[in-house]
């Protein structure tokens, strides 16, 4: 029998009661924490951003792109195609033609990304605030 006070408790955010972020580290072979750090920084998703309205080559990202440097938008860009989210495509034609283009798994990627942004577009005065309502309180705007 717990002996936690329920009224205390936060309310949960999840659904699932089964749900356990602490597992993501321990299961054996869990590569959750390791594949979410990898589409979740800056560059993939600008990439999987961009490559949902078109196919694009290699320059057409990398101008669309700011500050990324060449070495690493093909890190990014190999990364995302050994995950099976970008698909490269060569043509055989000279000088060498390379596009690249989300894949099944990446469109459906594409779709959470895009409730995220939702989200933060939707809560963006709010969090404003609290950073506002936090820095007056610690003295320490950020």
């Amino acid at each position: 029998m717990s002996t936690a006070n329920p009224a205390a408790d936060p309310p949960s955010c999840c659904d699932d009661a089964d749900y356990d972020v602490r597992q993501w580290d321990v299961r054996e072979g869990c590569e959750v924490r390791q594949i979410l750090d990898r589409i979740a920084d800056k560059w993939s998703l600008l990439v999987i951003s961009l490559l949902e309205r078109r196919k694009l080559r290699f320059t057409e990202l990398k101008t669309s792109i700011d500050g990324v440097s060449q070495r690493m938008l093909t890190t990014t860009l190999r990364q995302l195609e050994r995950d099976g989210i970008v698909k490269r495509t060569v043509y055989p034609v000279v000088p060498p033609r390379v596009e690249y283009e989300l894949t099944d798994l990446g469109c459906s990627l594409h779709k959470t990304i895009r409730a995220l942004v939702v989200w933060t577009e939707k809560n963006q005065a709010a969090i404003a605030a609290a950073r506002r309502r936090y820095d007056a309180l610690e003295g320490t705007p950020d």
